[in-house]
């Protein structure tokens, strides 16, 4: 097996990562919290970072109208299965295909994460503006509109008194590294090839 087929096998394992460990992790420090609350996020479901952290979000967010956030989401069915199919042809792709093939996988999952990402933070958006007219406590921003409590896409936000974070984890990162590792198997074929031209 060549050397740039053994990368793209790699490539095509890594995002299985996803499977055994969080892909995103979303915390709220305040001072009326000393440990601040935290859920991760995983391609199948929601969990608390600490017990009842989830509990505690939606008891609160439930003041300024905000939805729970629910056990299950369209996207715990969709990611997984994606995450499968893309393994699986990432595979036959190692075992079958040439460096040229490596490319598109790696194009695939360029869009397929993009597409991801893009689903993630309307999401975020919708929770964080759809708000219930009829919620107990309202704010404004300075121009009179409603506010609004999105967290952040990726980085660090201030609600309120509030500090929100937002950050990938590790399986996130295994998603990373086996996307690019597909790109540098398709780098490593290419130069194989041309060594021998």
């Amino acid at each position: 097996m060549k050397k740039s087929n053994i990368i793209m096998l790699i490539a095509a394992l890594l995002p299985l990562g996803l499977f055994l460990f969080p892909l995103w992790k979303i915390t709220l420090e305040a001072p009326q919290y000393p440990t601040p609350l935290g859920m991760y996020i995983h391609i199948n479901d929601f969990a608390d970072a600490n017990p009842h952290d989830i509990k505690n979000i939606n008891l609160m967010n439930h003041y300024v109208g905000m939805k729970y956030i629910p056990d299950a989401i369209p996207e715990f069915k969709i990611f997984p299965l994606g995450i499968i199919i893309t393994t699986i042809i990432g595979l036959i792709i190692a075992f079958k295909g040439n460096y040229k093939w490596f490319l598109y996988w790696f194009i695939l999952m360029i869009i397929l994460s993009s597409a991801g990402l893009y689903d993630f933070y309307l999401w975020e958006h919708d929770y964080g503006h759809n708000l219930d007219p009829k919620a107990i406590m309202k704010f404004t921003n300075p121009d009179g509109s409603i506010m609004g409590f999105q967290p952040p896409l990726f980085g660090t936000k201030q609600i309120l008194n509030f500090t929100a974070h937002s950050y990938p984890r590790l399986g996130a990162y295994f998603l990373g590294i086996g996307i690019f590792a597909a790109f540098f198997a398709y780098i490593v074929g290419k130069k194989a090839i041309k060594k021998y031209d």
